[in-house]
Order: structure tokens, then sequence, then C-alpha cells
């Protein structure tokens, strides 16, 4: 079963599941197709859109479980 982490690089997370754009753009996540968020961890990432690095960490984690 794959699991991510909030040190992993946007582009990274993608190529686990290229579902996981989804629950990054409900979470308001919407410029994850820039070549700048591809480089950005998921962290870096939720800290510029004031989110909760941990709480999208375990959103993924449940999505990817469940596809298991």
């Amino acid at each position: 079963m794959a699991q991510i982490s909030k040190d992993m690089r946007i582009g990274e997370l993608l190529n686990v599941d290229q579902n996981i754009a989804v629950i990054l753009m409900r979470a308001g996540m919407h410029c994850i197709g820039c070549p700048s968020a591809q480089g950005e961890t998921l962290e870096e990432a939720a800290m510029v859109h004031g989110m909760d690095a941990d709480l999208l960490e375990k959103q993924i984690n449940d999505f990817l479980s469940a596809k298991a």
C-alpha cells in the first residue's frame, strides 16, 4: 500500500496517484499544475495556502488506504 508524507513534493504525490490532485483541489490548492508547485512539498504548499499539512497528509493516506 502506498503512503505519502508531507515532506514529499507535489510532483511526487501525483506520481503515486494522479487522483491525489482531486483531494488537493477540493482543499483549495488549485495551482497544483504550476511548475513551481511541482517542486514544493505538501507542507510548503499547505503553508502558502493556509492549510493544515497534517490533515491533508491524513486525507491522502486515508484515500490511498481505501484503494488498497
